[in-house]
């Protein structure tokens, strides 16, 4: 069931509560098809609870046998990541 395919999905400048369902259903839709890269170069302003949500994300991509990689993180989504504690969840999905 592995997919050699991968979709990448562009992280927006603010993830924020507003723009959190936007982002939900194109990762929905994503792992439940093939292996993701999110790229999050762009990345100004996240939420903790975006970041729980790609936390989340991943470990649905992994139980469906696909990777899930997060490419390019801004500064400002590493230091969210970092305050947060989060380093060891994302530490296997940056790339």
């Amino acid at each position: 069931m592995v997919s050699q395919a991968k979709k990448t999905i562009a992280l927006p400048a603010v993830m924020d509560l507003d723009s959190l369902d936007g982002i939900r259903d194109g990762l929905i839709d994503a792992i439940e098809e093939s292996s993701i890269c999110v790229t999050a170069a762009g990345v100004e302003r996240v939420s903790t609870n975006a970041l729980f949500m790609l936390i989340s994300a991943a470990q649905t991509a992994r139980s469906n046998q696909f990777e899930f990689t997060i490419e390019q993180p801004s500064a400002a989504m590493m230091t969210a990541i970092e305050r947060l504690g989060l380093g060891a969840q994302f530490s296997g999905m940056i790339k």
